[in-house]
């Protein structure tokens, strides 16, 4: 599976997250069904729910006029796998998970959430 791929499905699944209070890995057997876990799905997954509060208090850290509450789930979650991977994944490039975040944005979000985005993820990196 391609990571882009991967990480949209990591997405997904953090969304549910979110959400629900379900188990990260029933969420990831049941959201692949007969399909094997990819290592990379399932780090984003298991890492963004492990670092969780660690991850919102970089995120809060970095809103401007806006907390985290009221930030929309989708951007929240985009906003959580983009911080593990610039604060926890060091083999990917900052510029990499930014890029991909922005786009996970313009894919799930509004016409604002890319920009909104790569906003907070800039002043993360900075």
């Amino acid at each position: 599976m391609k990571r882009h791929t991967a990480r949209e499905k990591a997405f997904q699944i953090l969304f549910q997250l979110d959400i629900n209070d379900n188990e990260p890995q029933e969420l990831i057997r049941d959201f692949l069904e007969n399909e094997e876990p990819d290592a990379f799905l399932k780090g984003l997954v298991e890492g963004v729910t492990a670092h969780k509060f660690d991850i919102d208090s970089i995120i809060s850290e970095n809103l401007e006029n806006w907390t985290l509450n009221r930030v929309a789930s989708v951007e929240r979650t985009i906003l959580r796998i983009a911080t593990y991977e610039l604060r926890y994944m060091e083999d990917i490039p900052n510029n990499v998970s930014i890029n991909e975040a922005v786009e996970l944005g313009n894919t799930y979000g509004d016409d604002k959430s890319g920009k909104f985005i790569n906003g907070v993820l800039s002043k993360i990196v900075d």
